[in-house]
């Protein structure tokens, strides 16, 4: 079965969420489908969108699964996001949290240290 996963997250200002996402992913937008909405492809089939809708902002929580978590990590610092929180589970799994202007919660998750 295939499958496409389109993951909204509800902002309360365009500007703003668009340069913020812009700096956590590393480009702008893949496209722009109206005024009030910017896509973000991630992977093949993989797209994170955010939405004007200010009513809901704040309440995203989603995670993304990185093979190369330090990597990923790392190229976000350099673009100036740093996560609010950084953990490592009782199963070596990595977890990091960066949290948009808005609330949102986008975090990035990575395999155990080999």
């Amino acid at each position: 079965m295939a499958l496409d996963l389109f993951a909204g997250v509800s902002v309360s200002d365009y500007d703003t969420a668009v340069a913020w996402y812009t700096k956590l992913f590393g480009a702008p937008p893949s496209f722009l489908p109206n005024d009030i909405e910017a896509v973000w492809e991630l992977g093949e089939h993989q797209f994170i969108y955010i939405e004007v809708v200010p009513e809901h902002a704040g309440h995203a929580q989603h995670t993304l699964f990185v093979e190369d978590f330090e990597g990923t990590l790392g190229a976000i610092a350099d673009r100036g996001l740093e996560p609010a929180v950084r953990e490592t589970y009782d199963n070596g799994v990595r977890h990091a949290t960066y949290y948009d202007p808005d609330g949102n919660e986008i975090s990035y998750g990575g395999p155990p240290v080999e």
